[in-house]
């Protein structure tokens, strides 16, 4: 029986919903075309959305373009190219598992060799291996960069809220066109991060994201990672 306050949505609103789930996937590179301030702060706003426990909101957004983005990029690369000082630098917290096991580390490989194949990386070049995993501090040339920030006084249940708030930014730059790269790749970098930014020292990062108009001709934008069946990864009880 319908609850009379339900309104089922129309066909054309679900299938607009999935479109711009089912399209979102990382871009890795980006068009020089500019994203107007308007329409960050729209997808911000939409994406403010997302649920916290007790509404904490725990969310902090740093928005780099044009100069700012290029002296960020600048500062991490000098470090990145340099390997004493490269070795000086780590992530403050685990975004990996210390062990990886099946089928993670499976999925993992799959989909590094993946991005080479269709680069023409072959295994073992480490120069261009360099190369490639350095275009994330360049934002693949995208012309906005995210910087997600969290107050170290919040625990692991906001981290969880913070990946809600993430996913909505993502699915709300595809409801408008644009594309995304979330980036773990810059916590290596959170104390150049932190300088660069001017972070109190109560923030802690969080991860990076491109923003941008995705280039069609590009053709590392042709990866799409593959994706368990519902059947590989739930269970379904009712007795």
């Amino acid at each position: 029986m319908t609850h009379p306050a339900f309104t089922p949505p129309t066909p054309e609103a679900t299938a607009a919903v999935d479109a711009a789930i089912l399209s979102r996937h990382s871009m890795r590179a980006f068009l020089p075309t500019p994203v107007e301030r308007a329409v960050i702060e729209d997808i911000l706003r939409v994406a403010s959305r997302a649920p916290s426990g007790t509404n904490t909101q725990p969310w902090q957004v740093h928005v780099l373009t044009g100069a700012a983005k290029t002296r960020l990029s600048e500062r991490i690369m000098a470090v990145y190219d340099d390997p004493e000082e490269l070795a000086t630098h780590g992530e403050e917290y685990a975004y990996y598992p210390r062990e990886w096991v099946s089928p993670f580390i499976d999925r993992r490989r799959k989909v590094g060799w993946d991005l080479y194949g269709l680069l023409g990386i072959a295994k073992g070049d480490k120069a261009r291996m360099h190369d490639q995993h350095g275009r994330n501090y360049q934002f693949f040339d995208a012309p906005v960069g995210l910087m997600f920030t969290i107050d170290r006084v919040m625990q692991q249940g906001s981290w969880l809220d913070y990946g809600m708030f993430l996913q909505n930014i993502m699915v709300a730059a595809r409801g408008r066109g644009l594309h995304t790269c979330p980036q773990a790749a810059f916590t290596q970098f959170h104390r150049v991060i932190a300088e660069e930014l001017g972070l109190e020292p109560r923030q802690q990062l969080v991860c990076g994201m491109s923003l941008g108009y995705a280039d069609p001709a590009a053709v590392e934008n042709g990866l799409i990672t593959e994706r368990e069946p519902v059947a590989g990864f739930a269970r379904f009880l009712d007795r």
